[in-house]
């Protein structure tokens, strides 16, 4: 019987989940700046009090909706990649399609790209994107590397590389129109996949002539 949650149990967490949905909705709506705690427990009938139980401050509110973002994010990708599992390269780029169609949707390219840097400050938001990005683009860049669609350059630069690009992706694909999404994200996609091998062959010859 102790792993059954009390009803107390279960309504705090049912106010949480309520607070994160409304809280992501605000801020994508209205930016960070632009969204008081007030109006967020508004938005589901609840009492400021109640979001300063679960959450600090603002900064602590719009950290955890961020994470949960990035948390969701990574499920889709690492979905996407998991259909194509005995093929790498196929694996890489269904990750690198769902990825950029995460960044074409307003709410994460909002939360994400353009309200996180100034919510978290650079410095938290930049170590948070590499927790939930950076492990999962070196593994499959090491994974590319060993099966031969990528020359054996070091790993470690070459995601890291990765990773600046599909930054620049995300931050231009949250502000560029709707009407020219599909066309920015179609580029991205070329160049990015570029990178992860379309040129292998060309630079495998080159590498085994060394």
């Amino acid at each position: 019987m102790s792993g059954v949650k009390s009803r107390r149990e279960q309504y705090s967490e049912a106010t949480r989940a309520a607070l994160l949905e409304a809280a992501a909705r605000r801020f994508a709506e209205h930016g960070f700046a632009g969204t008081a705690l007030e109006d967020v427990a508004a938005d589901i009938q609840a009492t400021r009090g109640a979001v300063y139980h679960h959450f600090a401050n603002k900064t602590a509110l719009f950290r955890a909706v961020h994470e949960q973002a990035e948390a969701e994010m990574l499920k889709r990708v690492e979905a996407a990649a998991a259909v194509h599992a005995d093929d790498v390269r196929a694996a890489a780029e269904a990750a690198l399609e769902e990825f950029l169609e995460c960044c074409c949707e307003p709410e994460y390219g909002r939360l994400v790209w353009q309200e996180a840097p100034v919510a978290l400050g650079w410095s938290d938001w930049k170590a948070s994107e590499e927790q939930y990005a950076f492990g999962l683009i070196e593994r499959t860049i090491k994974a590319l590397i060993d099966a031969g669609a990528l020359p054996p350059l070091p790993a470690g630069t070459m995601a890291r590389a990765v990773f600046q690009l599909l930054g620049a992706a995300g931050i231009e694909l949250a502000l560029t129109p709707e009407s020219d999404k599909a066309r920015v994200k179609d580029e991205y996609a070329q160049v990015l996949r570029f990178m992860l091998g379309d040129n292998n062959k060309r630079g495998g010859t080159r590498e085994n002539a060394v």
